[in-house]
């Protein structure tokens, strides 16, 4: 685990949405919602599954930070605007929401793809941070301003992924992330996006993964190593902390250079 963060957030109150993890193992969300309350914010931790946020409430807890669990289901516009209104209840206002749910969808191109699938999948990874934004943004105007990071992948940024679903979806996140930030910039509301390379967590290797995929995802950036969670959680305390006070509209690529170059250069040859 990281060292000791400074309180470099006391006094702030965050909503993590997919703030658990499946297991013992740290996701972007479980980390950001650690690594936020490390540096002294008051956490809502928000997740479909109780007993996933249970364990990220421990570790916490552990570190005699403060929080709360909100179970909801982020795709429901009810739900959204609880949890808003739970969290305002709890501490009298909101400074920060990480929206970080999201589900790897139905897979398939256009002509494989299952229709209902898609439309679920989409109001999973899209719509939901639409609405978390819609609650939320009306209390960070009352506070005089607030930070949001919405978390896509570097799947957005670029294509070749075989499941279109996917790579849509984390494009339109991108894109709404800049949207965001033009429209909300007046109110003082940073909006800005970590697209996260090949990360290894719960999430992806729930379905099982062979140590030769394991390796050939590791190669597949410029710095060779494997990335965890808590390297998108430490991106994500940065664009939410006052040292990223004049950022905004920022789509953070977190992947070990992979965006930069597909992997290790070719051994250079002598000239002559």
């Amino acid at each position: 685990m990281p060292t000791q963060e400074k309180k470099r957030l006391a006094g702030k109150v965050a909503i993590v949405t997919g703030a658990g993890s499946r297991g013992d193992g740290i996701g972007n969300g479980r980390a950001a919602a650690v690594l936020m309350a490390r540096a002294g914010a008051k956490v809502a931790l928000v997740d479909v599954r109780r007993d996933w946020a249970e364990a990220t409430a421990a570790m916490i807890g552990n570190e005699s930070g403060e929080c709360v669990i909100i179970e909801a289901d982020v795709a429901d516009s009810a739900a959204c605007a609880r949890i808003v209104a739970a969290t305002v209840g709890r501490w009298g206002k909101l400074d920060i929401l990480v929206n970080n749910v999201g589900i790897n969808g139905p897979t398939g191109n256009a002509v494989e793809v299952d229709l209902a699938e898609w439309d679920r999948a989409l109001r999973i990874n899209v719509t939901s941070m639409m609405l978390m934004a819609r609650y939320a943004i009306p209390e960070m105007r009352k506070s005089g301003g607030g930070a949001i990071v919405n978390l896509a992948s570097v799947a957005g940024l670029r294509g070749g992924n075989p499941n279109l679903l996917y790579t849509t979806s984390k494009g339109a996140v991108v894109q709404m992330t800049r949207a965001m930030a033009a429209h909300h910039g007046h109110d003082g509301i940073r909006v800005n996006c970590v697209a996260p390379g090949m990360v290894y967590t719960p999430m992806v290797y729930a379905g099982g993964m062979t140590p030769e995929v394991r390796d050939a995802r590791r190669r597949r950036s410029l710095l060779q190593t494997e990335g965890t969670g808590w390297d998108i959680g430490n991106a994500v305390v940065y664009l939410v902390s006052d040292e990223a006070r004049w950022v905004t509209g920022v789509i953070l690529p977190v992947d070990a250079g992979a965006t930069a170059g597909g992997g290790a250069l070719p051994e250079r040859r002598p000239v002559g």
